[in-house]
């Protein structure tokens, strides 16, 4: 609960927004302001002080002003869906919430280009690409549900971006409320701009940088073929090394996915997708592109398949059957329910040919904890996103899982990889930022945000770890810094 200084000044805010921005934008029953305590990672709850559901720049400008004029924390969300903590709202500060900004301001299809507000769904950027034969090519598994621009803060992937990139990738502009309440545009509708990439910088900096309210993003022709094969495998180091050597060819899938055996076990148990039976791991593997390159780069990777050991390999024969094909993989995050209470996403990187030996440790690691992990992920990228399974209800079990988890991220740093592939560092994994980044690296990171946001104001508490707080002066730091000295800090 927010002090009685903090919930002074969010009281003054409530009546200031109320006045310009219309009573149904504000929210402020407690209830109802519970119903935003959380994003996609449940774990981790907190009730804003105040809700603002803006429809406009100009009213995100006037949310921002309000809370930079009295020094209120402020943290921006769209769909909710992210899965690392990064929406987490405070106590004290004022959760702006995107999901009414959603229009589709323009689609340009000769420049194979559109603008779109951040509550945009991310799948209707397609659907209105679609009849002009186009598409947007960056497709979290969330796709139908979360916005462009939560996918803009976590600089979101999918099944896809092992062939076409991250969000990262096709965004070209961002026009932007800083922190101090500025509108300013990064980028524009160019392919490039001169000076320093800020876009690129924003992207993926988890909403600390400023709150996106338009953004232009690059629309992809719609390839001419798809084509989709589904394999099994007896064990995952089967389907790791198949990954390995059809990368290794030189074919470059649209996407490659692998799921295990207790992913697999969770799939049939939630949609009955009849996958292969007795199945360690199955990979889904699909091609898109010109027919005449598909048709001769599927044959090869189907021969890898079944030189690594795929005792099974189905053919999609067309968009109904390619469609059957997905569907285990695109609901497994939603099926692992069917066998566990509670579950954590893990969202881990390695090297790709990594693969089979981090698989074969995360399969000690379950066995020797007695915590049940589950995998499926983007194998050709390298990307893990373990599912640790566990009982909130049952004492200790919550914990174990958390140990687990966090065992499997510095498994991926062991192997050269790292914390995050695309959900983002958030306030789950602050703590793990010194294990891969040195004081210099955080202190270096930590001048970047403090040049858009120097009163530590946006998005306060997410990504850096305790005590590289965002109000910090920037600038480099040397010796003990004085929280910790103090007492009144922990240096993870």
């Amino acid at each position: 609960m927010a002090d009685p200084t903090a919930s002074e000044a969010l009281s003054r805010l409530a009546h200031r927004f109320r006045a310009a921005l219309g009573e149904r934008a504000v929210i402020s029953d407690p209830v109802e302001l519970a119903t935003y305590s959380c994003d996609g990672l449940t774990h981790y709850t907190a009730t804003p002080g105040l809700v603002v559901l803006p429809e406009t720049t100009e009213q995100v400008q006037e949310v921002v002003r309000g809370c930079a004029e009295l020094g209120v924390p402020y943290v921006a969300r769209g769909s909710g869906t992210g899965l690392s903590g990064g929406a987490l709202p405070r106590a004290d500060g004022v959760l702006v919430v995107t999901t009414r900004m959603r229009r589709i301001i323009e689609i340009d299809i000769p420049n194979q280009r559109a603008v779109v507000e951040p509550g945009v769904i991310n799948l209707e950027v397609t659907r209105a690409a679609a009849p002009h034969g186009f598409y947007y090519a960056p497709d979290p598994s969330s796709q139908q549900v979360c916005s462009i621009g939560g996918n803009v803060a976590e600089n979101s992937g999918g099944a896809h971006c092992l062939k076409y990139g991250f969000t990262v990738h096709h965004v070209l502009g961002l026009e932007i409320v800083t922190p101090d309440g500025e509108v300013v545009w990064l980028g524009g509708k160019t392919p490039d701009s001169p000076g320093y990439d800020l876009a690129g910088v924003f992207v993926g900096s988890e909403g600390t940088l400023g709150i996106v309210t338009k953004i232009v993003v690059r629309l992809l022709r719609a390839p001419q073929v798809v084509r989709t094969l589904l394999a099994g495998f007896r064990s995952t180091d089967e389907a790791g090394g198949a990954v390995s050597a059809i990368i290794g060819a030189g074919v470059v899938p649209a996407a490659i996915e692998m799921m295990d055996a207790l992913a697999i076990e969770a799939a049939e148990a939630s949609v009955h997708c009849d996958y292969p039976r007795g199945a360690g791991a199955v990979l889904i593997v699909e091609l898109d592109g010109p027919s005449a390159d598909v048709a001769q780069q599927f044959a090869e990777v189907e021969r890898h398949c079944r030189e690594h050991g795929a005792f099974e390999v189905r053919v999609a024969a067309d968009d109904v059957e390619r469609a059957e094909i997905w569907k285990g993989r695109k609901s497994a995050f939603a099926a692992v329910g069917r066998i566990s209470p509670d579950y954590l996403v893990q969202d881990g990187v390695i090297p790709r040919t990594a693969l089979p030996e981090v698989l074969r440790d995360i399969a000690e690691l379950s066995a020797r904890s007695g915590v049940r992990v589950a995998n499926v992920f983007h194998a050709g990228d390298g990307n893990l996103h373990p599912l640790v399974l566990f009982d909130e209800s049952v004492p200790g079990q919550g914990e174990r899982a958390e140990e687990v988890s966090g065992a499997i991220l510095d498994l991926c740093i062991r192997h050269g990889g790292s914390i995050t592939g695309e959900h983002g560092v958030g306030v789950d994994k602050a703590k793990f930022m010194p294990r891969m980044f040195t004081s210099e690296d955080l202190d270096t990171m930590q001048l970047v945000r403090c040049a858009f946001d120097p009163a530590g104001i946006c998005n306060p508490g997410k990504v850096f770890p305790t005590p590289r707080l965002c109000g910090e002066v920037p600038g480099k730091r040397k010796g003990v810094h004085p929280l910790v000295e103090a007492g009144r800090a922990e240096l993870f």
